[in-house]
């Protein structure tokens, strides 16, 4: 069952997946040329500094974006479930991400992004945006996840805050995914106020990269 409701500029539906009722809220595009379908952590919903402004960013360049908020979320939960189940509420949405019938970029921060690199070709994903790939929990180098985003199968491109503890730029392993660090951001791109650069300039860096990035993939 798909409920749709109309809201301004936007349109939300609800989605029953395997895994309990999800939600998507679409930012639209006039005439489609791409959608990204994204994903939030483990930590937080939607209304992620990042997510929000690729939403804001994206349709103006022909690519509609969904933000796509996971079953335990939707039912209240403050503690994500095992991943195996993220990936079940994912494979739930795709049909309904996919029903504009163009390509599909599968995107995610954090737990998101895993989840988009671990479904990617079974879904049949244009590609991967991976926003704060958790590439080892923090200080635990040794509990590396880079076979998941070297295993998407999918081109793939990872916006990595400079100082995440979750993994800097330069802990990634080679490959073929491109890689755009955002200088001094964190986990959630949040910069120190003390930093050379802007809270505003650091979501620039990421609206840029992840803009030039899609329109070459269309």
């Amino acid at each position: 069952m798909t409920d749709v409701t109309d809201v301004t500029t936007q349109t939300i539906e609800t989605i029953d997946t395997d895994a309990g009722p999800a939600r998507i809220t679409w930012h639209r595009a006039g005439r489609p040329r791409l959608v990204l379908a994204v994903g939030h952590g483990a930590g937080g919903g939607i209304e992620a500094r990042d997510l929000r402004a690729l939403a804001d960013a994206l349709p103006g360049h022909g690519v509609a974006v969904a933000l796509v908020e996971q079953p335990w979320r939707v039912a209240g939960k403050r503690v994500a479930p095992a991943p195996k189940t993220l990936d079940v509420g994912w494979r739930g949405i795709w049909p309904a991400v996919a029903a504009p019938g163009v390509p599909v970029i599968s995107g995610g921060r954090s737990a998101g992004a895993r989840v988009a690199c671990r479904t990617a070709t079974e879904l049949g994903a244009h590609a991967v945006l991976a926003l704060g790939f958790p590439l080892h929990p923090p200080g635990r180098p040794e509990k590396s996840r880079a076979a998941e985003l070297l295993g998407a199968g999918v081109p793939a491109l990872v916006v990595q805050g400079g100082n995440d503890p979750f993994g800097r730029p330069e802990e990634f392993p080679e490959g073929t995914y491109e890689l755009v660090g955002v200088p001094y951001g964190d986990h959630g791109f949040a910069v120190p106020k003390r930093a050379p650069v802007t809270q505003d300039e650091a979501l620039e860096t990421i609206t840029a990269a992840v803009v030039q990035w899609a329109v070459s993939l269309a």
